[in-house]
């Protein structure tokens, strides 16, 4: 495979599964995994470049300033601090990680984390309709309790249970997106845009203030692959392929998707908002600007996949 340009985006999910307590432990194990992977590929010469998802994490930190808040007087965060602290604890683990790795391998590559900040519109239709979810799974009587006590929004997330939505505008900029680059440029091992990055506008006097969102990983991961000349973009989530259908008895598997396919069922309403949508419409948005082609995929399929063994290639439309 010739060199290229990677940004691979980890799943917030991918790195805390549905079922797990979520202990340090359990995720530095999984995170360690990816890191390997992500290891050999830098090994084989390319250029990579790691986002991450905060979704189960940024909500547990938000319930956890309200706790604090509520036993101890402690002033409870906005939630794009909450979404900063995130990045940085993220941050920290992937990095400790991929650096360990690199070690095992016999490989010294410089690495480094960026708190990155994204820039949304505050008029953006999202703020009037919250689809991201964040936080723990809850069963119907424990939302209906959440509801209840917080006036949160809740909705049933893919089977799954019950988790609160916020919104999750467009992000239109990465602030720090030349800085990424010249380090990408000069062979660091970057992450960045975690959480899909610290959502900020600018205020009347053009200056940058944060606001209340989680912006979507993979929708910030498919903007900056763009403003760095990526390659590839692979986005790992909780399930090996994308499915048409996905759930019911007749769910197909596609091991190829391409982008006008894509947007064909995105279109007919086959991939829903606030779990596979987000990442097909990334996919078609990397390819229109230039990209080569998105792998969706897990961890444990993730050598496979980039390998063209499997996951779900996403590729450009057929002329």
């Amino acid at each position: 495979m010739e060199k290229q340009r990677f940004v691979i985006a980890l799943g917030g999910n991918a790195i805390l599964p549905v079922g797990l307590e979520g202990t340090f432990e359990q995720q530095m194990k999984i995170t360690r995994e990816t890191m390997d992977t992500v290891v050999l590929l830098a090994g084989r010469g390319h250029e990579i470049v790691m986002t991450h998802g905060n979704g189960p994490v940024v909500g547990n930190i938000v319930l956890r300033g309200d706790a604090g808040q509520a036993l101890h007087g402690i002033p409870a965060m906005p939630m794009f601090v909450c979404g900063a602290d995130s990045q940085g604890g993220l941050g920290y683990m992937l990095q400790q990680a991929l650096q360990n790795s690199l070690k095992a391998a016999g490989m010294n590559k410089p690495v480094a984390s960026v708190v990155t900040q994204v820039r949304v519109d505050p008029a953006d239709p999202a703020f009037k309709n919250p689809t991201k979810p964040i936080g723990p799974f809850y069963d119907e009587q424990q939302a209906q309790e959440v509801v209840a006590e917080t006036g949160w929004t809740v909705v049933k997330d893919a089977g799954r249970g019950w988790r609160r939505v916020v919104p999750s505008p467009m992000p239109i900029e990465v602030m720090e997106y030349e800085a990424i680059k010249a380090m990408a440029d000069a062979g660091v091992l970057v992450i960045a845009v975690g959480g899909g990055g610290v959502p900020v506008k600018l205020n009347d006097k053009g200056e940058l203030e944060g606001v209340d969102a989680v912006i979507d990983k993979d929708r910030a991961s498919d903007l900056l692959g763009r403003l760095i000349g990526a390659d590839v973009l692979v986005i790992i989530t909780q399930v090996d392929k994308v499915f048409a259908r996905f759930g019911q008895p007749d769910q197909e598997a596609l091991d190829v998707l391409t982008a006008d396919r894509a947007a064909e069922m995105l279109a007919n309403g086959e991939f829903p908002a606030g779990s596979m949508g987000p990442k097909i419409e990334s996919a078609i948005s990397f390819l229109e600007g230039g990209g080569r082609e998105v792998i969706i995929t897990s961890p444990e399929e993730f050598l496979n996949s980039v390998e063209g063994n499997g996951g779900t290639r996403v590729v450009p439309a057929k002329s």
